[in-house]
């Protein structure tokens, strides 16, 4: 079990960490953040929006599942948005350095730090 802080520590260890966040999707609020290099409050409330419209195109599409993560891939950077299963309406933001960082890895480390987050 671990609060904000020690998740947000944990995912900083991963090779090529830029950033990492806890978000209330259903504000948009950033409830933690560690890193540098982006904007995390702009960037809390511009992944709500991606987070709300994937949800809205599963209901569309009648979908009966979801969402383990959604990756966005910039030139040089992995975005991950991982919705939390057991902490309704919170997802994890992480950022990598996509030439340090692997993104296998770190979608399992992803998923062990959201075992343990604890609000």
């Amino acid at each position: 079990m671990s609060n904000i802080n020690e998740t947000l520590a944990e995912l900083m260890k991963t090779d090529g960490a830029k950033a990492a966040a806890v978000v209330d999707y259903n504000s948009g609020m950033l409830l933690g953040g560690a890193g540098s290099g982006v904007d995390l409050d702009l960037a809390a409330g511009g992944n709500t929006e991606v987070v709300r419209a994937k949800m809205k195109t599963m209901d569309m599409l009648g979908l009966d599942a979801t969402i383990d993560d959604i990756l966005i891939t910039l030139t040089d950077q992995f975005h991950l948005i991982r919705p939390t299963k057991k902490l309704d309406g919170l997802f994890l933001y992480f950022v990598l350095d996509s030439a340090k960082g692997n993104l296998a890895l770190a979608r399992r480390i992803l998923q062990g730090v959201e075992d343990k987050l604890e609000i």
